[in-house]
């Protein structure tokens, strides 16, 4: 698939040329930020996987050009842009395209380490605390607590609610489309809906947001790449890089903002989730959940 090529599917399935033109700011770019600019349009991929440098040298311009084009763009520099620029340009492709994009030579086990390592520094660097305190004040005022995820990204969903739930608070994580439609329904303000969703982005999820957020509930967005959509329908949007080596996302990151958001959780109300912590751990001796080595004589 070439970059002109990409550019077309880009803008025909996720709206990639009216989110990045619609960044750019009332007064316009100067002509070699437009250039930046054209760039980022005709050579996604490209430009996606490059360098600062590479970037400028493709566009004609210095680096320091390229920098204050992606923060005129509203990012803080050309990593953070760079990063949801990779995330746009993947979620436009069809599975077998993002196989072919993410082949990578040698030991991918390896590779697959390194990148995650890669992409939880980028989310250390990046990542809002107050953010993450703000999503669990919200959980622990809540009525009630809806988590969305699909794929495999349900991991993330069910680890943030079992760890919600062990905290002391209700919480329900929704897999199915049915299911989702059923507890929309019941949705009323004071609740809260985390839609959680990676790569490309499911229209049930989308259309829960929205309904949840006419009903007066708060809604929270853990994406690798905010669409105006779900942005529109959403409070705060957690932006987590989740690109893999192969043809899968990637978990850690989306895991590890998941934690830290339970971790703010349990210091809102210690006492709340140290009895259910102790609740909890009365069950599973109850029913023998835990395997207990034998001693030895």
């Amino acid at each position: 698939m070439t970059d002109s090529a990409t550019t077309s599917a880009a803008g025909e399935s996720d709206g990639f040329e009216t989110w990045l033109r619609g960044r750019v700011p009332e007064r316009g770019l100067r002509s070699k930020g437009a250039s930046v600019l054209e760039v980022l349009l005709t050579q996604p991929r490209r430009v996606s996987y490059s360098s600062a440098a590479e970037a400028a040298e493709l566009a004609g311009v210095n680096v320091a050009t390229v920098s204050r084009t992606a923060q005129a763009l509203g990012f803080s520099g050309w990593s953070d842009l760079q990063q949801e620029l990779r995330a746009r340009y993947l979620s436009s492709l069809s599975a077998p395209d993002v196989a072919a994009a993410q082949r990578t030579e040698g030991e991918l086990g390896g590779a697959s380490l390194r990148r995650d390592l890669e992409s939880l520094a980028v989310l250390n660097r990046r990542l809002d605390d107050q953010l993450i305190r703000t999503i669990a004040e919200a959980i622990a005022q809540a009525r009630r607590v809806l988590i969305i995820a699909n794929g495999s990204y349900v991991a993330v969903g069910s680890a943030l609610g079992h760890n919600v739930r062990l905290a002391g608070y209700d919480a329900t994580v929704v897999r199915d489309d049915a299911d989702l439609a059923n507890s929309v329904s019941r949705i009323e303000p004071g609740d809260v809906l985390v839609a959680i969703s990676f790569w490309r982005l499911y229209q049930s999820t989308v259309t829960a947001a929205e309904e949840a957020s006419s009903r007066g509930a708060r809604v929270f967005a853990l994406t690798d790449a905010a669409s105006p959509a779900l942005a529109a329908a959403a409070e705060q949007v957690v932006l987590i890089p989740a690109e893999g080596v192969a043809f899968f996302p990637s978990l850690a990151p989306g895991l590890a903002v998941a934690q830290a958001i339970v971790a703010h959780l349990s210091t809102v109300d210690p006492e709340r989730t140290r009895r259910s912590i102790e609740a909890a751990e009365t069950q599973w001796s109850r029913f023998g959940l835990m395997h207990r080595q034998p001693r030895r004589g």
